[in-house]
Order: structure tokens, then C-alpha cells, then sequence
């Protein structure tokens, strides 16, 4: 691109952007509503100023009501036969389990769960996270399986009895740290078969443990085979559903080989499946899982995924996933064992289930192991000296960058060694304004005799990038942000600090938003690309707009991203200024020419690299392919003469 459609696209771009405040001044502003977890995250209408639609109310707003419309009995008595009859109808029974962490509600009516509350998070409207989907009005865990009367068969449209362990007190039970709680939820049929759920709750944990048992089934279940479903996904908790769908999947685990399924497309749902050795199957959002690990199962088992993405307001969009175990009814006398994991995607617990691939670290080969062995246990550990998030980020940034300064001071002394050399280079160009082939030679000769490699700050930049990519997926995602202040506007961590919400969206970019440290992360980097960007490294006008363009398109990409992260990245920035100052300015070994002319001289590989092609080139009477359309009209001018 030359200087001409540079600067005629930095024009369009002016006037378009002109055009868009001049309509936003002249034109009444839409009133700003804040964006929504999903369609059905807008709960609690009485706390927020947000209306939730009918089917979103929690069930905490909603009571659980037993099904005993005769009309519908009929309809699944007919469905299912005759003999699921009589448990069509029934008074639904539920019950109420808290420990420290959890509080669940299980139902007769199906022996679901109903409700699976986390009593130490909340929701972005300020309600205890739910992770159970409020539009879900049948539960999870429930069983299924085909008739060999060709009937398919929902367990959760059943009425079971429930027992349990210990006696509730007004419907609920109450479990210490060391205490558990086993309820068994039967359904007899009159033919002698039984269904046997067993559930065990425990104190001051996040899991429970899920038996199935299938007695005298083999006549009723066609191909001896049932399933064990979580149907309707992880209910959303944060503001901007956009964001939580990124992070959305559904994970299979076979043989410690992870497979995920993301469904990224509202037009292309998606699906995958396995069997044989299933370590867990999961769905995940940005920051809770549901998980389900195969402990005994009499047979081998088959696992399905399911997924798929629906339009959500305010531009939003919402990721739905399935999970389905399809097992044997051998008929055992022992029961299927599972264990299922509700909880928060916190590594140092999640860990202890072997779920660590919940947590998003970036890429498995190179990038996870440094964010999960290195990077989360460094800010752990100075979270514990320091209980406060925003100063851990703050030192955490300053003792990487100390540890990182070799690689870093490489970087900045090549910059600064081109900077030296600019006038030099300057008068080459001028010198050789018509040949650019022996501007490229004699280009090549000065680096030589100064000893300059040109791509030295190459290197230090791209072996940053494993560190910098890993620092992104850990900050990004870290739930121990999650809602947690820092200091003034900074609320939480783990999203941008909104200073003021524009009435529109900056063109090109999408972002309404006036974000404090995104503003802050971009004005720095800009100085500091100021400091060590030689000026002879492109001409004039390109180089200076790429030195401003390049941080502002950083700065709206930020505007999205936490305000942790910003946080960091604007840290970075001020000791990179404070180092390169001290360099140029206060340093008492400062470089000239004189001195890079007597060091040791040591080419480098690509240096050589250059230097031989730009003699085949010479040889040739051609300049190198990124200068072929200029060297050509010097050369045809040469021949010309």
C-alpha cells in the first residue's frame, strides 16, 4: 500500500467517523441497555433493571409444581404404555440438600435435580450462580431407553419414591464438612422390574455421586442399552453473552486424549461421540462445568455430544450443549457408577477430579504448560503474600519482566543500535536515490561494518510471544477475578472498566465503549514505540502511521478484554518506557558509533542470509523481490543509458 491509498483510506475513515458523531448529535440516542447473558439470564426482575421473559424466572421465583393434568397423563400414557401407567401422576416430592458450598434441590419427578445452586458466586445481576438452565423445567441426571414396544421413554415425566439417609427438617437436609447423604429414588413397575437411582451428597463439596441400576429390565428395555443425560446445557452468569460463548464447549475425554466440540456457527449445529474408555464427559461456560467421570459401569459405554448456538439480544448469541452416556442393562447386581462435578472451573479443585482441561490455558503443546506450571502458581503465590488481585497482577508484572530483561534488553539495545545508524542509512538513500540496488548493497556493507544485525530484535520479540499468548488465556479466564475490585473504578477484574458507554459504535471497529485501562494500556505503548522505533526503519509517513496504528488497534481490541489484563499489559509498558529512558538518557555506557564500529563483529544467519542474496542480486543486476518493481525502472533507466 503506498503513501497515497494510505492516506486516502485514513480520509474515508475521518469523514465516516464524522459522519457517525455528526447523526449521533442530531439524532435522540437509543436508551443503553446493558448486554445479557442469554435470553434467559435476565432473571430477577424486581433486582435489576433489566425485564426478564416469562420462562427465565429461577426457580427460586417459580415455584415446582406437580404435573396432574389427566389430559396430559393420557397423552404419555399412550406414549410410554401400559406399564409406566400408574406413575404418571403423583404429588412431586422435593427435596432441599445444602452443605457449605452447595444448595440442590432433587424432585420425585424424575429423581432429577431441579436446582443446583453455588452459595459463593453470584450471577452479573447478583442472584447465587444456578447452573441449572431456568428455562429447564424437567431437571437433570435424568434416565432414558426404548420399549420393546417401540416407546421412547423419559424417566422424568416418572414419579420414583425417594428415601434418604437422614431425616430432612421442613423438606430440608443440612450436611456438615464431613458429613454425607445418600437418597434412593425407586420406580417399580408391575411387572417386578425396578429402576434404582442412588444420589450421595457430601459435606463441603461440589460433587455427588450418581448409581443406576436396572432390575429385571432385560424384558422391557429393547437392546439392553439406557441412557444417563445432561440435556440442556450450563445456564449463563455473566453480562455479555458474546464473551461467555467463547469460552462455551463441551469436552470428551477419552484415554487422557481431550476432544471438544464448540458449536460456532447458529446455522451448523454440531455433534461428535465416543466409546470405549471415557474418562469424563463435560460442558463448560466461561466459568463453571458440569462434569460427569465414569467410576464402575458393567459395560462398555458410548458417549454423545451435542451442540448449538442460538441469536441472543442485544446482539448476543448463546451456546447450548448436550451430554448423553448410553450404557448396558446387563441386569448386575451392582449398580453403574458415576461421579458429577457442579462447580466452579477453579484448577486447584477442578484438579483434584482430573478435570484440568476445563480451565482454558491455551494451546496443550507450548502455551498451556507455561500458564498452568508457571504462571498460575507464580500468581497464587503472591496472591497469598498479597491479598489483593490487582496488586498480584502489579508485581507479578514487575518480577516477570525482571526475569524476562536478557531477552528484553536484546530487543531494546538492537533498536537502539538502528537508531544510531539511521542518519547514516538516511544518507545512503539519498545517495542511491536511483539505484536500489546499490542502496540494498551498501545498506548491507553499513550493517557489516557496525556489526548490526537487522532482524536482532526479531528473535527476543518472537520468543516472547509463547509467555505473552499464556498470560492472556490464564488472565482472561481466571475465576479468581471474577467479580473482584481493585481500586476507584475498577470494579472487577475480569471484565473492561466502562468509563462511559457512547451512544454508538465506532466504525470499523464495533466498540462503544470509553475503557480507562485500554486507554491507558494504548498511550503507553504508543510512547514506548515512540523510544525505540528507528526512524530510518520505513519511510516517513508509513512509518509513523504504522507507530500510532498499531496501538489503537490494540486499544479497541482491549476494550473488550479484563480490565486484569489491561492492567498487566499497561504495566509492561511503563517499565519498558522507565528501562528505555534510562538507556538513552541516564545510562553511563551509552552506545555510539565509534563504539559499535570497534566491537567484535559476528554475522548472524540471517544477516549472511541477506548479505549473499543481496550479491546474487547484484550479480544479476536486479534488486531483491521486495524492491523488484523500484529496482526494475533503475535498472531499465541504466540500460536505457
Amino acid at each position: 500500500m503506498d503513501r497515497r491509498q494510505l492516506t486516502g483510506m485514513i480520509l474515508l475513515g475521518l469523514i465516516f467517523a464524522a459522519y457517525m458523531v455528526y447523526m449521533s448529535v442530531n439524532t435522540k440516542p437509543a436508551p443503553q441497555i446493558a448486554k445479557k447473558a442469554d435470553s434467559t439470564a435476565s432473571v430477577a426482575a424486581s433486582k435489576s433493571a433489566q425485564t426478564a421473559p416469562q420462562d427465565a424466572l429461577p426457580s427460586s421465583q417459580a415455584s415446582i409444581t406437580p404435573s396432574s393434568d389427566s389430559a396430559s397423563s393420557a397423552i404419555i400414557s399412550m406414549k410410554y404404555g401400559a406399564l409406566f401407567e400408574s406413575h404418571l401422576s403423583g404429588n412431586e416430592q422435593t427435596l432441599t440438600i445444602e452443605n457449605n458450598l452447595v444448595r440442590a434441590t432433587l424432585s420425585s419427578k424424575g429423581a432429577v435435580l431441579r436446582e443446583w445452586y453455588l452459595k459463593n458466586y453470584k450471577s452479573w445481576f447478583g442472584e447465587q450462580v444456578q447452573l441449572i438452565p431456568y428455562s429447564n423445567t424437567k431437571g437433570e441426571l435424568g434416565l432414558s431407553f426404548t420399549t420393546h414396544e417401540g416407546k421412547d421413554v423419559d424417566t422424568r415425566d416418572l414419579y420414583f419414591t425417594l428415601a434418604s439417609s437422614k431425616a430432612p427438617n421442613n423438606g430440608v437436609i443440612k450436611l456438615g464438612d464431613n458429613d454425607s447423604l445418600v437418597v434412593t429414588a425407586a420406580l417399580k413397575l408391575r411387572n417386578g422390574a425396578i429402576i434404582t437411582k442412588t444420589l450421595t451428597f457430601y459435606g463441603n463439596r461440589y460433587d455427588i455421586g450418581v448409581g443406576v441400576m436396572m432390575t429385571g429390565m432385560e424384558n422391557v428395555i429393547a437392546n439392553r442399552r439406557y441412557e444417563l443425560s445432561w440435556k440442556s446445557g450450563v445456564q449463563y452468569q455473566e453480562q455479555n453473552s458474546v464473551e461467555e460463548s467463547k469460552a462455551a464447549k463441551a469436552l470428551m475425554s477419552q484415554n487422557k486424549t481431550v476432544e471438544e466440540l464448540d458449536a460456532s456457527d447458529v446455522a451448523a449445529p454440531v455433534q461428535t461421540n465416543g466409546s470405549g474408555t471415557i474418562d469424563y464427559a463435560a460442558i463448560k461456560t466461561k466459568y463453571f462445568t458440569v462434569a460427569l467421570q465414569p467410576k464402575f459401569l458393567n459395560g462398555e459405554p458410548a458417549v454423545y455430544l451435542d451442540g448449538h448456538r442460538t441469536s441472543a439480544t442485544h446482539e448476543g448469541f448463546v451456546e447450548h450443549y448436550g451430554m448423553t452416556f448410553r450404557l448396558p442393562t446387563n441386569n448386575n447386581l451392582k449398580a453403574d457408577q458415576f461421579t458429577a462435578y457442579l462447580g466452579p472451573i477453579d484448577y486447584d479443585i477442578v484438579k483434584n477430579y482430573g478435570l484440568e482441561r476445563t480451565v482454558d490455558l491455551g494451546s496443550r503443546w507450548v502455551i498451556r504448560p507455561i500458564g498452568e506450571f508457571f504462571m498460575l502458581p507464580f500468581l497464587q503465590l503472591i496472591y497469598k503474600a498479597i491479598p489483593n488481585y490487582g496488586v498480584a497482577i502489579i508485581l507479578f508484572s514487575l518480577i516477570l519482566r525482571v526475569m524476562m530483561q536478557p531477552l528484553m534488553s536484546s530487543q531494546m539495545k538492537s533498536s537502539m543500535k538502528m537508531q544510531l545508524l539511521a542518519p547514516e542509512i538516511e544518507k545512503l538513500k539519498q545517495k542511491y536515490k536511483d539505484d536500489q540496488t546499490a542502496q540494498q548493497q551498501e545498506t548491507m556493507k553499513l550493517y557489516g561494518e557496525y556489526g548490526i544485525n537487522p532482524a536482532g530484535g526479531c528473535l527476543p520479540l518472537v520468543l516472547q510471544f509463547p509467555i505473552m499468548i499464556a498470560l492472556y488465556s490464564l488472565l482472561d479466564g481466571a475465576i479468581s477475578l471474577r467479580q473482584t475490585p481493585f481500586i476507584w473504578w475498577i470494579h472487577d477484574l475480569s471484565v473492561p472498566d466502562v468509563l462511559y458507554k457512547l451512544p454508538f459504535k465506532v466504525p470499523l471497529v464495533g466498540v462503544d465503549n470509553i475503557v480507562v485501562m485500554a486507554l491507558l494500556m494504548g498511550a503507553t505503548m504508543i510512547l514506548q514505540q515512540k523510544l525505540i522505533t528507528p526512524t530510518a526503519a520505513m519511510p516517513g509517513g508509513q512509518q509513523k502511521m504504522m507507530m500510532y496504528m498499531f496501538p489503537i488497534m490494540l486499544t479497541f481490541s482491549f476494550s473488550n478484554l479484563p480490565s486484569g489484563l489491561s492492567l498487566y499489559y499497561f504495566v509492561q509498558n511503563l517499565i519498558g518506557i522507565a528501562y528505555q529512558v534510562y538507556l538513552t538518557k541516564f545510562s553511563k555506557n551509552k552506545m555510539t558509533l565509534a563504539d559499535l564500529k570497534k566491537a567484535p563483529k559476528k554475522e548472524g544467519f540471517l544477516q549472511k542470509r541477506l548479505r549473499e542474496a543481496q550479491e546474487v542480486a547484484g550479480s544479476r543486476g536486479k534488486a531483491l523481490p521486495e524492491q523488484s518493481g523500484q529496482g526494475s525502472s533503475s535498472n531499465g533507466a541504466k540500460k536505457k543509458k
